[in-house]
C-alpha cells in the first residue's frame, strides 16, 4: 500500500473543496488525496450539494476549467467516482465524529482510500472501459457497498 500524502490542517481540505467548486484549484493540486478529501468535505460540510446528483457536473466543469477534457479516454470517470463516493460513505458510517482532518486522514489510510480500491469490485477491463467512464457499470468481481446515505 502506497503511503498517502496526509493533510496538515482542515483549512487545506476546505480550500481544496472550495477550489473544486469555484474551479480555482490548481490542476497539480487535484491529486487522488484531494479527490477523496473534497468528496468527504462535500458530504460532511456541504449539505446544499447533493453529491450523487451534483458531483459529476462539478468534476466535469473543473476538468474543463483546468484545461482538460472529459472524453472517452480522460477526465471524468463516472464508475470510479461512484465507487469512491460509496467508499467515503462507508468510511463515514464507521468512523467517529472526530474533526474533518482526522476523518480525511483516516480515510486516506484505510482500504476505501486506496487508489486501487475499485479493483476489488471491478476487473481492470470493465473498470477502464469507455462504458464505465461515461456511466455506471455494475461490478463484475464483488458486490459494492451502497453509496446511499
Amino acid at each position: 500500500m502506497d503511503q498517502p500524502r496526509l493533510f496538515d490542517d482542515e483549512s487545506e481540505i476546505r480550500a481544496i473543496g472550495r477550489g473544486l467548486l469555484d474551479r480555482s484549484l490548481p490542476l497539480q493540486a487535484w491529486t487522488h488525496e484531494a479527490h477523496l478529501a473534497a468528496c468527504l468535505w462535500l458530504l460532511v460540510e456541504c449539505p446544499e450539494v447533493n453529491v450523487d446528483r451534483d458531483l459529476p457536473g462539478i468534476i466535469r466543469a473543473y476538468n474543463e476549467a483546468s484545461g482538460g477534457t472529459n472524453s472517452d479516454t480522460s477526465g471524468y470517470h463516472h464508475t470510479i467516482t461512484r465507487c469512491f463516493v460509496a467508499g467515503v460513505r462507508q468510511w463515514l458510517r464507521r468512523c467517529d465524529d472526530s474533526g474533518l482532518l482526522d476523518r480525511v486522514n483516516g480515510l486516506l489510510q484505510v482500504e476505501e482510500g486506496q487508489r486501487d480500491w475499485p479493483l476489488r469490485f471491478f476487473s481492470r477491463e470493465r473498470l477502464f472501459s469507455v462504458e464505465a467512464r461515461r456511466g455506471w457499470v455494475e461490478p463484475d468481481r464483488e458486490y459494492l457497498p451502497s453509496s446511499e446515505h
